[in-house]
Parts: C-alpha cells; structure tokens; sequence
C-alpha cells in the first residue's frame, strides 16, 4: 500500500512540476474540441400522429370489402419513396437553393435517413421528421422540421384518399374497355351461333351440344321407363282387383237394388243443393259422380237377375285411366327414342358439322361467362368505390399535429462541452506525465535509491530567497487565472447554447 501511494505521489508531483505544460494542453484540446461541438449543426425533430379508421360499417353491410388495412399499409411503405421524398423537398425550404438533379438526390437521400414511420397502435401512425443544416439558423431548422411532417401528411392523405379515388377511376375504365371489346366478342360469337342454327335447323336444339342433347335424351328415357314400369305395374294390380270383383250383386231386389240406391242417391243430391252447396262443391260433385254410376247401374238392372256391381264399375274406369297413362307413356318412349336414334345417327354421318357446332356453343359460353364475370366485378368495383367516396372523410384523422420544436433533439451540447473540458484535462495530465517519464529525474528520494540500488542518504531541498518567492506566487497566480480562464471559456458557452435554445420561435 505504501509503493502505491508512493508512486501516486511522485507521478503527481511530477504533473504538478510541469503544471504549465498540462495547462496548455489542456487549452489546446478543449478549444480545438469547443471549436468542433461548436461547428456541429443543431437538429430539430417534429413528430405527428394520425389515425386512420379502417372499419367501415357500410362495407360490412354491403359486403364489399374495401381492403383498407392493405392501403393504409401500402402508403405507410410508399411515403418515404424517393417521388415523395421529392415532393417534400419541393414543397418546403429544403429546395430552395437546389439547382440541378444532383443536389436534388442527395437531398433527397439525407432527407430519407432523417424520416421515421411507426405504427404505434393498430390504427395509429407516428411520423418523425428531424432536420439540422449549418447554413441555417435554427429557428430556420425547426420551421423546416415542421414543415416536412405536415407535408408528409399531405401526401399521407392524398395517396389514400385522392390516390384511391384515381386508382379507382382508372380500374372502372379498364373494366369498361374490357367490358365493350368482350361484348362485341359475344355478339360476332352469337351470330356465328345463328347463322348455324339457320343452316342446320335439325341440330339447332336450344344451343346444347348434340352429345348434351343425346344425354338428356337418355335420361329422359330411363324417366320414362321407371314411370312406364309403375304404370304397368299399378294397372297390373287393378287387373287383379277386376278379377276378383263380381259384375253383379245376387239375390237383390229391384227395389232395394241399384235402384233403391239410385232413387237414395238422388235425394242425398237434393239435399246437398237444398242447403245452399254451389255445384262446385266436393260432396256435390261425389254425389253427382255416385248418381251418374248408379243411373247406369238401375238402368242395366232386370227383374230377375242381379243387379250391377258399383264397385265394378269404380274399377273399370280406374283401369281404363291406367290404361290411358301406359299408352301415353309408351307414345312417349317411342317418341324419345326415334329422336335419340336420329340424333345418334347425325352424329355418326355429320361428325364435322356436330364438331363445328360444338365449338360454336363452347366459344359462345366461355365469352358468356368471361362477360357475365366482368360485369359482376365492374358493378362491385363501382359499389366500392362508391363506399369509399362517401365515407373516406372520417377514415383520416390527425390526433396530434405537427409539433414545432423548442429545444434541438441532437447534439446533447451541454454534455459534449463538458465532455470536451474533462478530455482536455486528462489530456494535459497525461502530457505532464509522459514528459516527466521521458526525462531523467526523480521526484523521491526512493525513486532515485530504486533506481540507482545505491542508499541515498538524504535529499537537500530548494531555499528561495524573496524575490524567488515572490516570483512563484506571481507564477501561481497566473496559473490558477488561467485555469480559472479555462473554465469561465466552459461557462460562457453553456450560457450561449442556453440563449441560443431560448431565441428559437
């Protein structure tokens, strides 16, 4: 512990031998650093928020998207493009003095290290602009830092809302373009269809192809072939209850028998109309139906004999309606089958004109679709931009404005002047110390017995008449004005950043 408070000793008696030579050092370094803080140029930031509402309730109604979140995020990557960049240099004090392309682009590539986009919240922006040129004053510079974040807003709120107004003008008129040349596609397409039908009035079967044609044909049949086999199978069954119905009733009397239910019939008719029931109703009509049957029934009946049987005669005219739809459905499977076979035939002895026609009616359908496709799309691009016409005024919204800077964002000045002076002392230390290590005297007395290995047996100090007195308190004297010039230089220059700071508007 003591070598080390030795050598602490000696290493500052040898700095304070030489303290002149650490003064001036030191003067040297912190003028020439105050001189270089002092060359660097004050940069003011301004920052401005702004939300952007990118729910819309009238496209969750309609259903047509809008796809702002994909807009609002292309022109957050877009803004600081060089064309933008551009328009802001342009448009504020920054191109004032610019002349050719050059100057332009550079800048612009300054300016673009200078700008900062954050999407702070989900729907919140933050834009940044900093800006520090010596030629100016920094008044000057904090109205420019300004200046370059609402320029950025106006070209936030042009490229979203005029942007996509023009966007969307141009897309209707593409649509429109390729809405009028498919049209006339389709028409010459059409007409080609006519002229073929015109020609070959066989094939022409409502602009389906042969081959759809034939299919229909075939399912038709077998249609009709499961309805002809229920029919025959239903009138089957009715056969069966014929043959197991008796024509006439035994053992009944003129009286009691068709008649008797004739005459009973009759009077149940009477009795309906008597309440007021019209002809077309129900139980009218069944009792005018019983009547007719039961008028045939007494008029076949003999004396003798039995009489007819109703049920019978029910059966009968169920069956011959049977009849009727299996003979119907017959005619009509011989019918589906004489044009399948035609068909059929046509396609086997007319292959080009079946081939022909089946490219007609695939060209027409395509271009029907693609047109059909085109019109949905250009109504619904219409309607979207429609719904962002009207309600894109409450989508952009600057929550704070361009703020206007007060004090400089870069350099820290106070820190770097206090910076410079600390450096430039430790600098005039570090002098007085290598000088004093580079020559060969000894500060102690064990310096020189350490250094010699020899015992040193005493040291003789230095005895100062008055006047070398006095001579070292003027020395001191003006060692400490100047150390105290020194640091008044580090006062006066924080005094005049803080004036400085205080004179920006």
């Amino acid at each position: 512990m003591t070598n080390i408070f030795d050598e602490f000793r000696a290493a500052a008696y040898s700095v304070w031998h030489r303290k002149w030579l650490a003064l001036g050092t030191a003067w040297g370094v912190c003028l020439l650093g105050w001189l270089v803080v002092g060359m660097i140029p004050n940069s003011y930031e301004s920052k401005a928020r702004i939300f952007v509402k990118l729910d819309d309730v009238l496209s969750d109604v309609t259903g047509v998207p809008t796809n702002n979140k994909r807009d609002i995020e292309r022109v957050q990557q877009t803004l600081t493009s060089a064309i933008n960049l551009e328009k802001v240099v342009r448009g504020t004090a920054i191109g004032a003095d610019i002349t050719d392309s050059k100057q332009m682009e550079s800048a612009v590539l300054s300016l673009g290290r200078r700008i900062k986009i954050e999407n702070t919240k989900e729907n919140t922006f933050e834009i940044t602009a900093s800006y520090g040129d010596s030629s100016n004053s920094d008044a000057a510079n904090a109205r420019i830092a300004q200046a370059v974040v609402q320029k950025l807003i106006d070209i936030f709120r042009e490229e979203n809302l005029a942007g996509n107004r023009g966007e969307m003008s141009s897309s209707l008129g593409f649509m429109d373009q390729q809405l009028a040349q498919r049209q006339k596609e389709l028409e010459t397409a059409e007409q080609k269809r006519l002229a073929f039908e015109a020609a070959n009035p066989a094939l022409a079967q409502g602009g389906t192809s042969p081959i759809q044609r034939i299919e229909a044909l075939r399912a038709e049949l077998r249609g009709i072939d499961a309805d002809l086999a229920a029919a025959q199978s239903a009138l089957a069954a009715i056969n069966g209850q014929l043959a197991g119905t008796p024509r006439t009733l035994q053992g009944a009397t003129p009286t009691g028998g068709a008649r008797g239910a004739y005459a009973e019939a009759q009077a149940q008719l009477s009795g309906l109309r008597g309440r007021g029931l019209t002809e077309n109703h129900p139980d009218v009509i069944a009792a005018r139906n019983q009547v007719g049957l039961l008028k045939q029934a007494a008029a076949a009946e003999s004396g003798g004999g039995g009489v007819p049987n109703p049920a019978y005669s029910s059966l009968e005219s169920i069956k011959a309606e049977r009849q009727a739809n299996v003979q119907s459905l017959t005619s009509r499977r011989a019918s589906v089958q004489t044009e399948l076979a035609q068909m059929t035939a046509q396609q086997f002895t007319n292959p080009e004109v079946l081939a022909e026609q089946q490219r007609i009616n695939r060209d027409y359908d395509v271009l029907k679709q693609q047109y059909d496709k085109l019109l949905q799309d250009r109504e619904e691009l219409r309607l979207r931009g429609q719904v962002e016409t009207e309600h894109n005024s409450d989508k952009f919204q600057v929550t704070d404005p361009p703020t206007t800077p007060r004090s400089p964002a870069a350099p820290n000045r106070p820190l770097l002047l206090l910076g410079v002076l600390v450096l430039g002392l430790g600098a005039g230390v570090a002098a007085a110390f290598a000088v004093s290590q580079l020559r060969s005297t000894f500060a102690t007395t064990a310096k020189l017995e350490q250094a010699l290995g020899l015992p040193v047996l005493g040291a003789i100090s230095a005895t100062l008449n008055d006047a070398g007195r006095a001579l070292r308190r003027k020395r001191l004297t003006y060692f400490y004005a100047a150390s105290g010039a020194l640091g008044g230089v580090f006062v006066l220059l924080l005094t005049i950043e803080m004036v400085q700071r205080s004179m920006v508007a």
